[in-house]
């Protein structure tokens, strides 16, 4: 499966040249000595000549076009969520790894879809969680995984950040069902992401979501009252309507031996840290919180050189598509109920 990539560079193109490309384009120039971008392809015929006359590479409108043209063995999706599924297929049916976008796809049987397409074609489903391998989760990560905490009895997340009606205008698929996905599924999700991946399988969900001022089909507030398969409980409280900027990214765990909160904008600063034992790494901690002026944190590179590793054969992906449909799974879930106004346990299906 790798053999061919082995002492070569990893031939990489960039689906969809919007908003978060920059983050992939910055990765890959990190990361120079292994890949090699062959290609950029957008709809937008413009953005596309432009990407493309910057890179110097060839660009194309057309995924399927840019597949059968170019020798690639990678793509990265940058498109709007809801193309995720559809392009991830057609790049298996070539033989290409896939890398998506946060989140894989906004609905959960495309999310099976992709893979299911991915596992027939014997080729990486890679979603990136680039927030994963910010140095304050990683610590906190540390933590959980040695038990510091004991028992975890409750968890709070708050996402009150803004996005002005004109981010929505922007583009015509912002803020749609199809495409886009709300405040949870949207720009929360590295946060819902952390549900599972810190505190472990969810039993039942309880949510509530409303669209207080934008005007936009879906949410641009929600709340979501959460239990644990391990009997902890929690909540998250999310808004895109906070006045004037983004104001807070947080986590707080209550535990028997253990109270952590997490803030900043983005999850950047540990406010609080205090276990009833002390580690070496306990005098990391203020090392570990960051400046940003970014949502998106600066775990991309780190992300791309696991996926680099991985198609070397040298190590596992850190979260393939099983491990995204973790939280595809709660964004559904939290979505039905906050429709049918009930309690939806997991697993969804069995």
């Amino acid at each position: 499966m790798y053999e061919d990539i082995a002492g070569r560079k990893i031939k990489i193109a960039l689906v969809g040249c919007g908003r978060i490309s920059k983050n992939h384009f910055a990765a890959i120039e990190t990361h120079k000595t292994d890949f090699e971008l062959v290609s950029v392809c957008d709809i937008d015929q413009n953005r596309c000549d432009e990407v493309a006359g910057k890179y110097g590479v060839p660009g194309f409108t057309v995924l399927d076009q840019m597949l059968r043209k170019i020798d690639i063995d990678l793509i990265s999706l940058c498109t709007p969520s809801g193309f995720h599924a559809e392009q991830a297929i057609l790049a298996a049916g070539y033989g290409v790894h896939v890398a998506t976008e946060k989140p894989m796809a906004t609905r959960w049987k495309d999310g099976l879809k992709m893979v299911r397409a991915c596992d027939d074609a014997q080729v990486n489903l890679f979603v990136i969680k680039q927030n994963r391998r910010n140095s304050t989760l990683q610590l906190l990560r540390r933590a959980i995984t040695e038990k510091r905490f004991g028992r975890i009895f409750m968890v709070n997340l708050n996402v009150f950040w803004t996005r002005p009606q004109d981010y929505y205008d922007s583009a015509k698929w912002r803020g749609t069902w199809e495409l886009d996905g709300g405040a949870f599924m949207n720009q929360a999700s590295h946060y819902v992401d952390l549900l599972s991946w810190l505190i472990g399988p969810i039993a039942d969900i309880q949510a509530m979501t409303g669209t207080l001022q934008r005007d936009i089909e879906v949410e641009d507030t929600g709340v979501m009252n959460i239990r644990w398969r391990s009997g902890a409980m929690g909540s998250m409280s999310v808004t895109m309507l906070t006045y004037p900027k983004n104001f807070e990214g947080s986590i707080t765990i209550i535990g028997e031996k253990g109270t952590v909160r997490l803030g900043g904008v983005a999850v950047n600063e540990i406010e609080h840290w205090e276990f009833s034992d002390e580690k070496d790494y306990d005098a990391d901690i203020a090392d570990a919180n960051y400046q940003t002026t970014s949502v998106y944190g600066f775990g991309h590179p780190l992300y791309f050189k696991n996926m680099i590793d991985v198609l070397r054969g040298k190590c596992e992906p850190e979260t393939d598509g099983r491990e995204g449909l973790k939280s595809l799974e709660v964004l559904i879930a939290s979505y039905l109920s906050a429709r049918d106004n009930k309690t939806v346990s997991l697993p969804l299906e069995y």
